[in-house]
């Protein structure tokens, strides 16, 4: 897990390590593709993938792409896993951004029992 380090510290001067939150987004490719990714800092990332050499191969030959949606998921693997289950969906329920949050609603609400 990555780590961010708050200023405060703990025990002998060391630092505390505070959990980085991941998210989820999507981007408008120019030739109308949507592209999924997960990032800790999504304006950071868009602007990697708008210009620098750190952005997606996908998106190199795809520019300019413009930020279509994007969700604060939590842990690392949570993010993983819903990308992955945003990847699967059709292309038309891509589209439809509401189709998106159904899906992280049920997949982040905690089951019955």
């Amino acid at each position: 897990m990555r780590f961010a380090y708050s200023v405060t510290g703990s025990k002998a001067g060391m630092p505390e390590p505070v959990a980085t939150a991941w998210s989820l987004y999507l981007l408008r490719c120019s030739d109308g593709s949507i592209y999924t990714g997960i990032t800790t800092d999504v304006m950071r990332r868009l602007d990697e993938h708008r210009s620098g050499p750190r952005g997606s191969k996908y998106l190199r030959s795809r520019r300019p792409v413009e930020l279509l949606y994007q969700r604060r998921i939590g842990d690392r693997s949570l993010a993983s896993q819903l990308e992955y289950r945003v990847r699967k969906l059709a292309r038309d329920r891509k589209d439809d951004l509401s189709s998106v949050d159904a899906l992280i609603d049920r997949y982040l609400s905690p089951g019955p029992g």
